[in-house]
């Protein structure tokens, strides 16, 4: 594996990370035993959030060769 598919691998699974830490803070702190109104916002947000980042991302690996 080259130094170039290391570094996108790494960024893939700290993307996926970071979008799946963000959903178990908004389902942890947006509950009252279910999601709230507020929580699914913060949801449609926290996704809309991640494809944003990694377009960015995306791009600027693009942008690298």
């Amino acid at each position: 594996m080259d130094r170039d598919a290391v570094v996108e691998a790494v960024v893939a699974f700290a993307g996926a990370g970071t979008l799946a830490a963000i959903v178990l803070w908004i389902g942890s702190t947006y509950t009252d035993g279910s999601l709230t109104g507020n929580g699914g916002l913060a949801l449609v947000a926290a996704i809309a959030f991640f494809i944003i980042l990694m377009s960015v991302i995306g791009f600027g690996l693009s942008r690298r060769y």
